[in-house]
């Protein structure tokens, strides 16, 4: 399935998040539950637990958004299994500064 028609669909909305030392977890308006490695994200892998519960959805719930790790993730990414596209070269840049500011 191409992502146009993805497009076309309508993706569901989260409904409720979990997230663990590993895993990202969305239940969503269509019953399903999509879960994830938090691996896939590095800057929530690397934010503290605190850090990982300050979100808000966005969008209508079509994603989530983490103002403490400048971190967004899409519902419809989740569900095409779609990691971070995030260069190395920015992440470690995130990285750096994070280190400097702590």
């Amino acid at each position: 399935m191409t992502s146009l028609m993805i497009d076309l669909l309508d993706i569901p909305t989260i409904r409720a998040i979990e997230i663990t030392d590993d895993t990202l977890s969305i239940d969503l308006s269509d019953g399903r539950t999509i879960s994830v490695p938090l691996a896939w994200y590095p800057r929530l892998l690397h934010g503290s637990m605190e850090e990982r519960q300050n979100w808000r959805l966005i969008g209508k719930g079509e994603g989530i958004h983490w103002n403490q790790l400048d971190e967004d993730i899409s519902v419809k990414n989740m569900i095409l299994g779609q990691p971070s596209g995030e260069s190395q070269k920015s992440f470690q840049r995130w990285l750096t500064h994070r280190a400097e500011a702590g």
